[in-house]
């Protein structure tokens, strides 16, 4: 008996003692092991965390030039269940900060323990409700993106929305590396989730960004959007696009849009302003394209340096239709081609390089292609295939018609001729360093490929120099001191109603490098749509000069022609220019944009009909039916002519 009762007293502590070891493990488990995630949870009971906007990284221009701040400003938040009176409480705000007061009353009035009030306020909108000394309303320090340059660069920065999440240009594209964690505002709430003491919150600071270092110089940039901006204005244009290429590495040195905007207050633009046409708008290159065929040609040995080409007295019929030259030539060697810019004389070099192989050069210089710049909303242009191209395609492409292009592309394809021949992907960003300095990513220079020998690439380039000399097309884009290599470039526009090409509307454009002979800076300029004069030579070519004078300076760039050499020639008046002809006409006795058709008679749908017919831009002026049309019937349509009719009822 006494045996089973020892026995089962084991048996009782043995059980007591794994109950205990049960409990001490269970505790060691809550209080040791899992201590930390139940205090948190504990904390969740009486916290609240707020989520902070994340500082964002800072821009940097090539020379360490801020070009896009993360600054400090005041957040105002307010704890409802705290005010003492929420009617007079949103009165005093909304007057103080420019709100109204209906909705702030609505937003004071919720079950909630924290609103914002307004978020990233001005200093004097900070101190203005700081003076009112109101219960229940709070301030916490919030990050706001600015811009210090205001609008220079910005097409190519873009800008942020509150979040703050890049929304434009690279501050869409590197989102992901300028954005950094956001921190946190913990307040203390009971039970109902209402706030406490507002002394007891807490602010836990998140991570800074990454910050860019930009191939871009701030100085160069602001002179090109400058004097982009001046020729804008005075040629009444409809916009104009700057860039420039360092030649050798594909770096973009400045890249300029007008009409622009100011990225401190986005909202005040149109969208079309926040585009970067640089890379989003397609166009015709007009004569530009030239330097590509020759440059083909050349490669494929069609052509010869010194080779005759017969250039029928300025007209030369193609497919049906006749080909013009601005002025009538008989015999051009091929760099004379170049240098006059003889429609008919690369017509007839693109005839003897043949489709395919044209085709396949205008995509090795990256036409029909993105270039692969680090910008988000880069177009392609088109080019069509060449199974399409009837006779007059293939000589219309040969001097930029029926192909489009960005200017960024077209930089890039010139780059490729003043560095010897190969293709450079053009970038931005140069290196992306950490908040604690180290360099996260470096970027290097990218050959695409190789286009054309470097002696086919010479040849082109020694052509294009006779362009800015005396009796080229670009002697407007001379800087003293320097050979200019350069192409002019007047291109009609492609009328959006008609589907033909505009009677009046021009792109106007110039492409070179300088020095000619060791390139250091390659230029586009275009300009869309001038309404002062429409040739590239007179429109485009001057901004080169007025950029590329002062540029070579800042980049410390030595002259390489003696001292007063090559003085800017003086300016050509319009006056004594022959008005441009139309590229292109039709079979003779046809209709269409060279010769004015008979309208009279026809009702108004009629000559619409004959707009899509033909591509002809005709202002219609009244109703009924034609009376009087200009120009008279058969009579030659000129660029700068006017096209219209006047229609009039029977009575």
């Amino acid at each position: 008996m006494e045996r089973w009762f020892r026995l089962r007293l084991r048996l009782v502590g043995v059980l007591f003692l794994a109950a205990f070891a049960v409990v001490v493990g269970r505790a060691y488990y809550l209080q040791v092991r899992n201590g930390e995630m139940w205090q948190k949870r504990a904390e969740q009971q009486f916290q609240r965390a707020v989520p902070l906007a994340p500082q964002r990284g800072t821009i940097f221009d090539r020379n360490g030039e801020e070009m896009a701040v993360s600054l400090e400003n005041d957040s105002i938040y307010a704890d409802p269940s705290r005010l003492k009176d929420v009617a007079e409480t949103a009165r005093q705000l909304a007057q103080a900060l420019e709100l109204k007061a209906s909705d702030l009353q609505k937003k004071l009035s919720g079950p909630r323990g924290f609103v914002w009030v307004k978020r990233r306020v001005t200093p004097a909108e900070s101190e203005r409700v700081k003076a009112l000394s109101l219960a229940g309303i709070g301030f916490i320090k919030e990050h706001k993106r600015y811009y210090p340059n205001a609008e220079i660069g910005a097409q190519l920065i873009g800008f942020t929305g509150l979040d703050p999440q890049g929304l434009e240009g690279l501050e869409l594209a590197y989102d992901g590396f300028l954005l950094g964690d956001g921190g946190y505002l913990l307040m203390e709430q009971d039970a109902l989730g209402r706030g406490m003491t507002a002394g007891n919150n807490v602010v836990r600071e998140g991570d800074l960004g990454h910050s860019l270092y930009l191939t871009i110089d701030r100085n160069l940039q602001f002179l090109v959007e400058k004097e982009l901006a001046a020729q804008v204005k005075a040629m009444r244009a409809r916009a104009g696009t700057v860039v420039m290429l360092d030649p050798a590495t594909g770096r973009v040195l400045a890249m300029a849009s007008q009409p622009d905007y100011n990225p401190n207050m986005f909202w005040k633009y149109k969208p079309a302003q926040w585009r970067n046409r640089a890379i989003g708008d397609s166009l015709e290159p007009g004569s530009t394209f030239k330097i590509f065929l020759l440059a083909a040609a050349l490669e494929q040995g069609v052509v010869k340096k010194n080779q005759t080409i017969y250039c029928e007295n300025g007209k030369f019929r193609v497919g049906g239709r006749t080909i013009n030259d601005h002025k009538p030539y008989k015999n051009l060697t091929v760099p004379e081609i170049l240098k006059v810019s003889s429609n008919i004389g690369t017509a007839k070099i693109a005839k003897s390089l043949e489709r395919e192989r044209f085709h396949h050069y205008i995509e090795r210089f990256g036409f029909g292609a993105q270039t692969g710049i680090d910008l988000p909303g880069e177009a392609i242009g088109l080019v069509r295939n060449p199974s399409q191209w009837f006779e007059i395609d293939l000589a219309a492409i040969s001097f930029g018609q029926g192909i489009s292009v960005t200017p960024m592309q077209l930089a890039a394809a010139t780059a490729a001729i003043a560095n010897g021949g190969t293709l450079m992907r053009p970038y931005l960003v140069e290196k992306i360093v950490d908040s604690r300095g180290q360099v996260v990513r470096q970027q290097a220079p990218t050959a695409v490929r190789r286009v054309v020998s470097r002696e086919t690439a010479e040849l082109v380039r020694e052509m294009m120099a006779t362009v800015t000399e005396t009796g080229g097309t670009g002697t407007l884009a001379a800087v003293p001191g320097f050979r200019v290599a350069g192409k002019t470039g007047t291109a009609q526009k492609v009328d959006p109603v008609t589907g033909g090409y505009s009677v009046d509307k021009r792109v106007s454009s110039f492409v070179g490098f300088v020095p000619a002979e060791d390139p250091k800076v390659v230029m586009v300029v275009v300009l869309d749509e001038p309404q002062e004069h429409t040739y590239g030579g007179l429109v485009a070519a001057p901004v080169f000069s007025r950029i590329a004078t002062p540029a070579l300076i800042h980049l410390g760039v030595s002259p390489t022609t003696p001292k007063g050499e090559s003085p800017l020639p003086p300016v050509v008046e319009a006056r004594n220019l022959t008005p441009l002809a139309p590229l292109i006409e039709p079979e003779p006795g046809g209709e269409g944009p060279g010769r004015m058709p008979d309208l009279t008679g026809m009702s108004y749908r009629q000559v619409l009909q004959v707009m899509e017919r033909t591509g002809l831009n005709i202002r219609l002026e009244g109703s009924g039916r034609v009376v009087e049309q200009v120009p008279r019937f058969g009579e030659p349509i000129r660029y700068d002519s006017e096209v219209r009719v006047r229609l009039a009822s029977s009575s």
